[in-house]
């Protein structure tokens, strides 16, 4: 990838990709990709460019320095961008990361890293995103974040109507292959939810068992609504509490983390209202433990 401004006349015409592909700097389809993703690539005469503007003789092509996607080190990191334009960011966040700030922790955050990054790849000390929704630290998988407080309005709004999806290692086989879980629930003093027959905010889960180990399941969870620890209070409810979650009274933890990762996102662009579907796979290090 380029480490400073390159400049290219060009002497015949052609769409901006394929150009791209024959410059004397190496890149790769996805190196030029991501170049273009990233908004690093300037074409005089035209305002915006795609992959198939169409470059004239004697157009300039310039590729900025320091928007390169140092992908790398945003993974040493703990979170990976799946996606990302100029009204919305989603990203792969590792377990063990917060999602944002709290008394504790201010720096090592998924919001914080990410951030830093856009002003780093922006070169723009005001650049930030808006935090759409949480996973808990311990939780794994997709995340969305708005660039604009107005996008993070449309998408909190439009919140029921995106679908999410979770996979979870349980402790035992739920009697049941498919069902839906509906709670009513309250935070307590010591920031722990319970059930409660009356009162508290309605939760609601549909899962169906995906497969069957001895001694352990694997759930696929849709959320209709999204509480807090809504999936391991509920799972813990139905007697099979997320494998490593002894908070909820979960008794193994074979992976050393909680066994809950969200893998689906669905929805329409905020935007565009392009359909979006993105998805994640579990780590490895559960799906061994369901053996």
């Amino acid at each position: 990838m380029p480490t400073r401004d390159h400049r290219f006349t060009v002497s015949s015409r052609s769409e901006l990709l394929p150009y791209l592909l024959t410059l004397p700097l190496g890149l790769s389809r996805k190196q030029a990709k991501d170049l273009l993703r990233f908004r690093a690539v300037t074409v005089t005469r035209v305002h915006a460019v795609r992959h198939d503007t169409q470059l004239e003789s004697g157009d300039v092509v310039t590729i900025a320095a320091g928007k390169q996607v140092p992908a790398a080190s945003l993974e040493r990191h703990g979170l990976k961008i799946v996606y990302l334009d100029d009204h919305i960011v989603v990203i792969d966040k590792r377990a063990g990361l917060l999602s944002m700030g709290s008394e504790g922790e201010k720096e090592r955050t998924a919001h914080r890293i990410l951030n830093d990054h856009l002003k780093a790849l922006t070169s723009s000390p005001s650049q930030q995103v808006f935090i759409v929704h949480r996973l808990d630290r311990e939780t794994s998988g997709l995340m969305i974040f708005a660039r604009s407080r107005a996008i993070q309005a449309t998408l909190q709004e439009n919140w029921k109507r995106i679908t999410k999806k979770y996979l979870a290692i349980v402790e035992g086989v739920p009697a049941n292959t498919e069902g839906t879980l509906r709670d009513n629930l309250v935070e307590s003093k010591s920031l722990r939810m319970h059930r409660v027959d009356r009162g508290g905010e309605l939760a609601i889960t549909h899962y169906r068992v995906l497969r069957k180990g001895r001694d352990k399941s694997l759930l696929e969870l849709t959320l209709e609504t999204g509480r807090k620890n809504q999936i391991r209070v509920q799972l813990a409810g139905l007697g099979h509490p997320v494998v490593g979650d002894r908070k909820y009274g979960a008794e193994t933890d074979p992976a050393r983390r909680l066994a809950l990762h969200s893998c689906e996102l669905t929805f329409n662009h905020p935007v565009s209202a392009a359909p979006m579907n993105f998805h994640s796979r579990m780590p490895t290090r559960l799906i061994e433990t369901l053996a």
